[in-house]
C-alpha cells in the first residue's frame, strides 16, 4: 500500500519512468521501473511532484547528468555500477500516482531507496535551474 504522505525532495524513489522520446513515441507507460530522484514534492492535492531520473548510461554530454559518487550510490543501496541523475528529462505526477513501484528486495516493503545528501541535492537543483533556463529539459507529465 502506498502511504499518502510524501517524502520531502531529494528523496530516491522506485517509479515506472517515462522518457521524453517514449513519450513522443505515443507511449504512456515508461519500459522500465527505476530509481528516480523527487525534486519538488507536494502534498497530495496541492500539485504535481518533479522526478528526474536515475541510469546506468553515461549522458552523451557532461551538462546534462551528475554522477552519483560511490559511496552515496552505496548508501541509497543502488548496485555498484556507474549511475547519474539525469537533469534533461522530467516526469511530473500527481502524488501517489500510479506509477510507483516496491524497491526489490526491501523488507520491509518501501518505493523509497533512501535520500541524496545536501550537498548532491543542491548540485541537482543548481544544475536542472541553469538547464531549464537554457531550455534545455523536457518535461513528461504523467
Amino acid at each position: 500500500m502506498i502511504p499518502q504522505d510524501i517524502p520531502g525532495a531529494g528523496t530516491v524513489i522506485r517509479y515506472a519512468y517515462l522518457w521524453s522520446h517514449e513519450a513522443r513515441l505515443g507511449r504512456t507507460e515508461g519500459s522500465k521501473d527505476r530509481p528516480v530522484a523527487l525534486v519538488i514534492a507536494k502534498r497530495p492535492g496541492e500539485g504535481q511532484c518533479v522526478v528526474v531520473p536515475i541510469t546506468h548510461r553515461e549522458p552523451e554530454a557532461p551538462a546534462v547528468g551528475i554522477e552519483i559518487p560511490p559511496a552515496l550510490r552505496e548508501r541509497l543501496g543502488l548496485d555498484e555500477q556507474r549511475q547519474w541523475v539525469v537533469l534533461t528529462d522530467v516526469n511530473t505526477f500527481h502524488w501517489p500516482g500510479p506509477d510507483l513501484r516496491d524497491v526489490p528486495g526491501r523488507d520491509p516493503v518501501t518505493f523509497v531507496y533512501g535520500t541524496l545528501t545536501k550537498a548532491f541535492f543542491r548540485d541537482v537543483l543548481a544544475h536542472m535551474q541553469t538547464l531549464i533556463r537554457a531550455r534545455r529539459s523536457s518535461v513528461t507529465g504523467r
